[in-house]
């Protein structure tokens, strides 16, 4: 941080500067002051699911994008075409980077039309979003998980796809002196598996993110952003409505590789004014 001696001698040779290069120390000036923003906010389409069905896909692509957002994530296609999701995103301005997939979609022998499909598309990742309660609890059961995505990785990565994981606050119940997320990571690390981190789930589970990034650095290109109330129950909130100090976790967003910010709600009263506050508060929001 920029100490006011610092901060005083920076701007005395701005201004120094300016009586002879007014536009040369214009931009030193932005360069050396202005804090750091997210130059791209994108939103998980979940969020929007009813809209998805009944305005269609289409129209509500076209909302999110009137918001101001340029990437979006899917959970589900709901019957369209490869070739109709990327002709609807480039209409609108829009990318999918990422997309929501089950466990079990990984392991059927249809698994390489599912990477094709992405591929068309332009997905860059596919992120398996969710376990069930039976497929959680044991050492054993992450463990053929992360065999899973090893063996996913090995397909989706000839295409130029990536695999990763999403948590939710499972992972991290403790299994002996381990736990769910820590297999995960641990057994993929070197295979090009990656991670997307979920900021409110890690909250809610008393974890900090920033521990995770530092100990696994540059496996976690994607986050969802979704704020939290505090206390014990840890009420779900629209990003900047709640506790989550989001300037301090996006200044050390490059320790995880973090580059695509979803913005999520997973059951908000009214959607479009949930993703569209998010957005508005991200879109401000200015870090080192």
């Amino acid at each position: 941080m920029t100490d006011r001696r610092e901060f005083l001698r920076l701007l005395g040779a701005t201004a120094a500067a300016s009586a002879i290069w007014p536009k040369a120390a214009d931009a030193f000036a932005r360069d050396t002051f202005d804090a750091a923003r997210l130059k791209k906010v994108g939103v998980q389409l979940y969020t929007v699911r009813d809209a998805m069905k009944t305005q269609g896909v289409d129209a509500t692509l076209a909302r999110v994008a009137q918001i101001g957002f340029r990437e979006v994530e899917f959970a589900g296609y709901f019957d369209r075409s490869s070739q109709q999701i990327r002709d609807a995103l480039r209409a609108n301005g829009l990318s999918s980077p990422s997309s929501h997939i089950t466990i079990d979609m990984i392991r059927t022998p249809g698994f390489e039309k599912i990477v094709e499909n992405a591929q068309a598309i332009g997905h860059k990742w596919l992120i398996v979003a969710w376990l069930a309660e039976p497929d959680r609890g044991s050492v054993d059961k992450y463990n053929a998980h992360a065999d899973a995505l090893l063996s996913a990785q090995r397909i989706a990565s000839q295409a130029g796809i990536t695999m990763a994981y999403h948590n939710h606050d499972f992972e991290f119940d403790p299994l002996g002196s381990t736990n769910g997320y820590e297999i995960l990571l641990s057994r993929t690390a070197g295979s090009g598996v990656q991670f997307e981190m979920d900021l409110y789930w890690t909250t809610k589970a008393g974890k900090n993110a920033v521990d995770y990034w530092t100990r696994f650095p540059g496996r976690f290109p994607c986050v969802h952003v979704k704020d939290s109330a505090g206390g014990t129950a840890h009420e779900m909130r629209s990003v900047g409505a709640g506790s989550i100090p989001w300037a301090d976790l996006f200044a050390q967003r490059r320790l995880g590789g973090v580059k695509h910010f979803y913005v999520e709600h997973d059951n908000p009263t009214d959607p479009f004014a949930s993703i569209t506050s998010s957005f508005a508060y991200l879109n401000q929001l200015r870090f080192r």
